[in-house]
């Protein structure tokens, strides 16, 4: 399989250009492109569903009790990566948002592999398409995302860059999965109609 160039991802985007209020960064992230640079060149995706968790009154946030050195890096600026480990084997890769010293995060849960899939399917195994990125471990195998990327800042010439690809995004606002506290609160953003979802959706909640 050819190995696709970044250009598939669109535009570097500055993250000046984006909301810093959690859910609204959520929202603002679907339909956008990630893409990370490694050895063997650019991977990544669309980004086909997020999930918010909200400062101070969020209980399934990881930052809901304080600051702890495990969750340092939600309380630092915006627009960095938090990565923490999860069940054992799993990385999970989440976008800071709200100013520093607040503590609150995206989860990146699933993206649509554009560039590097031949990469993506190398670090998993063989994979099909649809599987390399969905569901938030799976994404950070694919694009080998791992614990030294915590912290990192995200933008143009980091190794961590979001992407605009000049296409709409229809948005579908729906409760998380796999959290037992505040579990109905609609903070999972999914682009309608991907089949890279991670999971399926219930009843919808909102459209926006």
């Amino acid at each position: 399989m050819m190995h696709r160039s970044h250009s598939t991802l669109g535009t570097p985007l500055r993250v000046a250009d984006l909301p810093i209020e959690t859910e609204a960064l959520a929202r603002a992230l679907v339909g956008l492109s990630l893409g990370v640079r490694s050895r063997e060149g650019i991977v990544g995706g669309r980004i086909v569903e997020v999930e918010a968790y909200l400062p101070e009154s969020d209980p399934a946030s990881h930052a809901y009790r304080g600051q702890t050195p495990r969750n340092a890096a939600m309380f630092g600026p915006p627009f960095h990566a938090y990565v923490y480990f999860i069940y054992g084997n799993h990385w999970c890769l989440n976008l800071t948002s709200e100013a520093a010293g607040t503590g609150a995060a995206v989860l990146l849960r699933a993206l649509e592999p554009l560039a590097g899939i031949d990469v993506m399917q190398a670090r998993r195994a063989g994979q099909p398409l649809r599987d390399l990125a969905r569901g938030p471990g799976r994404l950070a195998q694919a694009l080998a995302i791992a614990g030294d990327d915590n912290g990192a800042a995200v933008g143009p010439r980091r190794r961590i860059c979001l992407y605009d690809p000049g296409l709409a995004a229809r948005v579908v606002a729906s409760p998380r999965v796999g959290i037992s506290s505040a579990k109905d609160l609609p903070l999972r953003f999914t682009l309608a109609g991907s089949r890279f979802v991670s999971s399926p959706l219930p009843r919808l909640r909102a459209m926006v």
